[in-house]
C-alpha cells in the first residue's frame, strides 16, 4: 500500500470519529428539542385554553351579578349585555379547542363534566337574561352551576400541568442519560483519535527511520563514508542517495 494511500486513510478515519461525534450531538440534541416541543404543544395549549375559559367565566359571572344585584336592573343591557356574550362566545371557542386537543388520562372525563356543567349554567345564564331569575334562582342554582365549571376547568389545568412537570422530570433525566452517552461515545472517539496519533506517526516515523538506517548501511558495505550531522531521516536518506549517485558516477568515469 503506497503512503499516500496510508496517509489518506488515517485523515478519513479522523474525519469518521469527528463526524460521529457531530452527528450523536445532533440526533440526542434534536430528541432533546422535540421532546420539550411536545410539551409546548400539547399540555401548553390545553393550559392556554383554561385561562382563557376562567377568564370568560369570570365576565359571564360579573354580567350575571350586575343583573341580580343591581336595582332596577332586570335583564342584562348595554355593556353587560355586551360582555357576556362577547365572553360567552370565547368560552365557547376555548372549550371547543380543547375538546380537540385531550392527551392526557382522564382529561377527557373533565371535558365532557365541563361541558354538561357549562350547558347547565349557561340555560340558568338565560332564565336569568331574560328576566326569569331571581334571588333564590341565583344562589340555589347558578353559584352550584359557577362553582361546578370553575371545578371542571381547574381539573384540565392540574391534569395539564401535572403533565408538563412529569415530561419535564423525564426530558432532565434523558438529557442524563445523553450525557452520559455522549461522554462514552466521546471517551471511545477520543481512545480512537488517540491511538491513531500514536500508532500512524510511529509507523512512519519506524519506516523512514528503518529506511534511512539501511541507506547508511549500504553507504557503509560501499566503503563510502558519510558525514551525518543531522537527525532527520529523510535527509540522511537523500544524502545518501546523492553519495550512491556520486559513487557510481565516479565509477563510470573510470
Amino acid at each position: 500500500m503506497q503512503l499516500r494511500t496510508k496517509l489518506t486513510l488515517g485523515l478519513g478515519f479522523l474525519f469518521i470519529i469527528i463526524f460521529a461525534i457531530a452527528f450523536f450531538s445532533a440526533f440526542y440534541i434534536g430528541s432533546l428539542s422535540r421532546d420539550a416541543g411536545n410539551i409546548l404543544k400539547d399540555n401548553y395549549d390545553s393550559i392556554v385554553y383554561s385561562k382563557n375559559m376562567f377568564s370568560s367565566l369570570e365576565d359571564m359571572t360579573v354580567s350575571v351579578n350586575e343583573s341580580i344585584f343591581n336595582p332596577g336592573h332586570s335583564k342584562f343591557t348595554g355593556y353587560y349585555n355586551e360582555l357576556f356574550e362577547k365572553a360567552r362566545l370565547e368560552f365557547d371557542k376555548n372549550l371547543k379547542l380543547e375538546s380537540g386537543n385531550i392527551t392526557e388520562i382522564h382529561e377527557k372525563e373533565y371535558v365532557d363534566a365541563l361541558s354538561a356543567d357549562y350547558a347547565i349554567y349557561a340555560g340558568i345564564c338565560d332564565r336569568i337574561k331574560e328576566g326569569r331569575g331571581s334571588g333564590t334562582v341565583y344562589f340555589n342554582e347558578f353559584l352550584p352551576a359557577y362553582e361546578k365549571i370553575r371545578q371542571s376547568v381547574n381539573n384540565i389545568n392540574d391534569v395539564n400541568m401535572q403533565a408538563v412537570v412529569r415530561k419535564s422530570a423525564l426530558t432532565i433525566g434523558d438529557s442524563l442519560k445523553i450525557i452520559n452517552y455522549m461522554a462514552v461515545i466521546g471517551a471511545v472517539c477520543l481512545i480512537l483519535a488517540f491511538a491513531y496519533f500514536w500508532y500512524f506517526p510511529f509507523y512512519i516515523s519506524n519506516s523512514i527511520s528503518y529506511l534511512s538506517k539501511r541507506m547508511m548501511g549500504l553507504l557503509k558495505t560501499r566503503g563510502i563514508e558519510a558525514d551525518v550531522k543531522t537527525s532527520d531521516e529523510l535527509y540522511i536518506i537523500l544524502q545518501s542517495i546523492n553519495l550512491l549517485e556520486d559513487s557510481l558516477a565516479n565509477k563510470n568515469k573510470e
